[in-house]
């Protein structure tokens, strides 16, 4: 049987994708492999959201290429954002067979068969209506515990700097039924845990023969698979995160407390120059409301640092905003000019790399230091946490989340994974509650 080795980059989604993609190859009589030396087929799940992404992919492709030498008859595949990104411009490498976009993963098997030394292939056509809902997804997961689960695709909110509206396409949420069956699937197999992912989840909306499904009702569909099955979901956007929602959190134990909230700036300014489509004080509104109505929640966020002409008072309000909201934890960048974007076409980048750099690294430590604050404030409560395995630096310890997306780790004992266990916070680190 030929062998799939996939080498996924980026985010959840591409996580999910990368298990859709090893369903169809293996309807296609491929294996899926965790060695790239027993693969007939290698490929990257590639990201275009920043830079250094694509640049780490440059770099594994000599990789990959060194198996093409020692191993004749070895294909090479580039999928995902990058390969919708570039397109041909891959194919006249020389190095790559095959380039397939996100929503032409069914050609996969056809595009394989029709490949020879000089004719490689390649579709990245966009769809208005491809959602992998009929396709089970291989789990690729070590523990068996968490899944993911795709609840629609595209984006139609072109903020500025994305390149992702111009790579995923146009926003179409998923047969809501079809969700619901999956999750119920991945418990029936002893799961305990599922997000549902989206490029902005607030905005699904389901509609069928009368029927009207949006992401509130949906997490409640979710919910009542089982009792004891955990829910997640990312990624929320501030300007369509709605009460509804906020309180079908609220309602269900098994929704779990924490919002993933990408705020990128605390400057109005930037946030309309980004095209975000609301101002710093909608998202402290927002933020109010979740924590008046779910006062334990954990908020995480992402922060641009350097956008197009922004100024050190700009600056000062990010700094400001996330001292108010004190989030539990962020992804945090310089700016990174991606081509074809808003951004790229109209506005100059014009902050200097050692400026970017150092607004960055203030919002690096005023992060850590609030991250610390968080986890301190956690320090003697009682929480109850799903166990995923061993802890890295101990195999004496265990490790696991809390509602609020909190990394545990305690004594193993007796408890074995995918259990749930009540544990007392004793110590923290910035990252992790130290517990017992």
């Amino acid at each position: 049987m030929k062998k799939a080795y996939i080498e996924t980059y980026g985010c959840q989604m591409n996580v999910n994708d990368t298990e859709v993609i090893f369903a169809i190859l293996g309807e296609a009589g491929y294996e899926r492999t965790e060695k790239m030396e027993e693969a007939s087929l290698v490929m990257a799940n590639t990201c275009s959201i920043r830079d250094n992404a694509e640049q780490r992919i440059w770099g594994r492709l000599d990789v990959f290429n060194q198996q093409k030498k020692a191993r004749p008859g070895v294909l090479v595949g580039i999928v995902g954002c990058m390969a919708e990104r570039l397109k041909d411009k891959l194919l006249d490498t020389g190095k790559v067979d095959l380039v397939v976009g996100p929503d032409a993963y069914r050609s996969l098997p056809r595009l394989l068969n029709a490949i020879t030394p000089d004719k490689p292939q390649i579709d990245v056509l966009l769809s208005r209506d491809e959602t992998y809902a009929d396709i089970t997804p291989v789990r690729t997961d070590r523990n068996g515990i968490s899944a993911f689960i795709s609840i629609m695709r595209g984006c139609n909110n072109v903020c500025s700097y994305c390149v992702v509206p111009y790579t995923r396409g146009a926003e179409r949420s998923r047969d809501a039924h079809s969700i619901v069956r999956e999750a119920c699937d991945v418990y029936a197999r002893g799961y305990k845990e599922v997000t549902l992912l989206g490029q902005n989840v607030d905005s699904y909306l389901w509609k069928s023969a009368g029927e009207s499904v949006n992401f509130a009702r949906l997490l409640e569909m979710v919910a009542a698979v089982a009792p004891d099955l955990r829910v997640r979901f990312a990624t929320s956007h501030p300007k369509d995160i709605s009460d509804e929602v906020i309180r079908t959190m609220a309602e269900h134990p098994n929704i779990c407390r924490h919002i993933h909230l990408p705020v990128q700036s605390g400057s109005s300014r930037m946030l309309e120059k980004m095209r975000r489509k609301y101002d710093r004080e909608w998202y402290l509104e927002r933020v109010a409301k979740i924590r008046s109505l779910i006062p334990d929640c954990g908020l995480t966020t992402d922060v641009i640092a350097g956008f197009c002409s922004e100024t050190e008072q700009d600056h000062r309000e990010t700094l400001s905003l996330m001292e108010e909201v004190g989030f539990d934890w962020a992804f945090m960048f310089a700016y990174s000019e991606r081509p074809g974007t808003l951004a790229q076409r109209n506005y100059p980048d014009d902050i200097p790399a050692d400026v970017k750099n150092r607004r960055l690294n203030e919002i690096i430590e005023l992060q850590n230091r609030k991250s610390l604050e968080r986890y301190r404030a956690q320090i003697g409560k009682a929480v109850e946490v799903l166990v995923e395995g061993p802890s890295k630096r101990d195999p004496e310890q265990l490790c696991g989340r809390a509602s609020n997306n909190m990394m545990c780790v305690f004594p193993a004992l007796d408890r074995k994974i995918g259990t749930y266990v009540r544990v007392r916070v004793k110590d923290c680190t910035s990252a992790t509650l130290i517990c017992e």
